[in-house]
């Protein structure tokens, strides 16, 4: 019988050789774990030495070790259209048009040189070449430009398509928009009073009316309660949905005449089950919308821009954000202070990586007011409720399950 190869063992190895005793292998275990953290250990302290003697080291590293994440991997529909079926970064389409119409105008400005040279007595061929070999030598060694893209996440909704704004005019005008006027309303004998009365602390200058069931009352449709707060001067109606006695829908209309959005809600939780929140005032908030970047996206930001006043109360340091990600919107409202610096405290570094001149010794501290939840947009009617797929009131855009088997294409 042929006696068996010594393998030496990995360096992930549990054991560097088998026991039958388990104590023991627990033992060795434990102490081979212990080794490992504490060399482990000991580089990083090394590395950290080195790096505060050459700081050109720290910044080689972090700029090597940049995680890939599925948003880093985002990729986009290559196609010239701006619909809302599409998945193009608003900001690239408007440079990348930009870029055309110049090309264009530039394009017979280049055949009129072109033919004065052709009718031109003189043989400038050799001087034309010289100056086209220096243009490229001096092309080659010129600098190339940095990108224009901002380094914040925020919305700009100056991006919008026109051909957006022609098929939602009510929605998108140049004119400002109004203070709003909310009716809030839940589905038919609903059980979220207190959670539509959350909701209406949200949204300011919002009503609460519940809808009823009852066997003599007139059970009203959704087309015919926008047709009622239209007629009052409201802007906006929201419809809150439940299932088991928790809150799974919202359905906001823009009156008087659409669109209609269908959200679905998750992770609902209440403000007072928090640690550490605070109670709201009824101050207006600011509102902050953050990487909404598709047409479908904008037109997302654009509705929830319309449910807020456009001067905020800045004494209540009430602050709404909405922060798209993956094409989730997760919504939170903090109230803010500006504070010192505690000693234990970094200060405020830019985006350069250098500290903020003028903020050396000033931080920010938050507290959440609530609620907090997490929106994902399932449909866009360009009408009241829900609409057909004909007509003039279409479903514009619907989400289906096989939009997410590419797991790198967001549509917000």
């Amino acid at each position: 019988m042929g006696s068996k190869k010594s393998v030496k063992p990995s360096s992930k190895a549990s054991l560097p050789f088998k026991t039958e005793n388990k104590f023991r292998r627990q033992d060795l275990h434990v102490k081979q774990k212990k080794a490992r953290d504490s060399l482990r250990r000991d580089e990083r302290f090394t590395r950290k030495r080195e790096e505060d003697r050459d700081p050109e080291l720290r910044k080689e590293r972090l700029a090597r070790n940049i995680p890939h994440t599925i948003d880093k991997k985002r990729v986009w529909d290559e196609v010239d259209g701006d619909g809302l079926n599409v998945s193009v970064d608003v900001e690239q389409l408007k440079r990348r048009r930009i870029e055309e119409a110049e090309a264009a105008l530039e394009e017979p400005l280049e055949e009129k040189a072109h033919d004065d040279d052709a009718d031109s007595m003189l043989d400038s061929d050799s001087e034309d070449a010289e100056d086209e070999d220096e243009e490229s030598k001096s092309s080659q060694q010129r600098p190339r430009a940095s990108s224009t893209a901002p380094s914040t996440t925020s919305t700009n909704l100056d991006l919008t398509p026109s051909s957006l704004a022609l098929k939602f005019p009510t929605l998108f005008t140049d004119e400002p928009p109004p203070v709003p006027k909310i009716l809030l309303t839940t589905s038919l004998n609903s059980t979220l009073h207190n959670e539509a009365h959350l909701l209406c602390t949200l949204f300011p200058n919002s009503t609460y009316v519940p809808r009823s069931a009852h066997r003599y009352g007139h059970k009203f449709s959704l087309r015919e309660i926008s047709k009622f707060a239209a007629n009052r001067n409201y802007t906006c109606v929201v419809l809150l949905k439940e299932d088991a006695k928790k809150p799974t829908g919202l359905t906001i209309v823009h009156l008087p005449s659409g669109p209609t959005c269908h959200f679905s809600i998750a992770n609902w939780v209440e403000g007072k089950k928090l640690p550490g929140h605070g109670n709201p005032t009824n101050h207006y908030p600011e509102l902050i919308l953050n990487n909404f970047r598709t047409p479908l996206g904008l037109l997302t930001a654009r509705l929830f821009l319309t449910l807020f006043p456009p001067q905020p109360e800045l004494q209540g340091r009430q602050v709404v954000t909405l922060h798209n990600q993956r094409d989730y919107i997760f919504l939170r409202r903090h109230r803010y202070v500006f504070r010192d610096k505690r000693e234990t405290e970094k200060s405020v570094v830019g985006p350069d990586g250098k500290v903020v001149e003028g903020v050396e010794g000033i931080r920010a501290g938050l507290q959440e007011l609530g609620p907090r939840f997490t929106l994902k947009l399932r449909r866009v009617d360009k009408g009241i409720g829900r609409a057909g797929s004909e007509g003039d009131d279409a479903v514009q855009w619907q989400w289906k399950a096989h939009m997410e088997k590419q797991r790198t294409r967001f549509n917000l």
